[in-house]
């Protein structure tokens, strides 16, 4: 079984506890994932820089830092970011993720099939590290 570390970012720490309940501790029957919590770009920054981060779960309601922002930001400035599943309350944001270079997103409210599923296919889809 694999483990992974998914990062939560949201200003709101019951949003980022949503995240982590609609996620789970084992997404999958071979995947299990450990989190980490932002609530500021700061500590996504900090965080993305020293902790072997997997996977990112972006609020995209944040504020004043929304998830899309940092999202297109890391995949200017980092040279191999992980990938990003931007959490929108809106369908009609999916064309802002799609700017922003996310590799996935999710609908508010989260629904725990589909979330599960998005995050287990990109961790899935990970290079193997050996």
């Amino acid at each position: 079984m694999t483990q992974h570390t998914v990062l939560l970012y949201s200003d709101d720490p019951e949003v980022r506890d949503r995240m982590r309940l609609a996620i789970g501790s084992r997404p999958a029957a071979d995947l299990t994932v450990k989190f980490v919590d932002a609530s500021t770009y700061a500590e996504v920054v900090r965080l993305v820089d020293d902790t072997d981060v997997d996977l990112l779960v972006l609020d995209g309601e944040a504020t004043p830092g929304g998830g899309l922002g940092i999202a297109r930001q890391l995949k200017d400035e980092i040279t191999d970011p992980p990938p990003v599943v931007l959490a929108i309350a809106r369908a009609a944001d999916r064309w802002l993720a799609s700017y922003a270079r996310v590799e996935g997103t999710i609908m508010y409210p989260l629904d725990p099939v589909t979330t599960g599923k998005t995050v287990s296919d990109l961790l899935r889809s990970l290079p193997v590290q050996g």
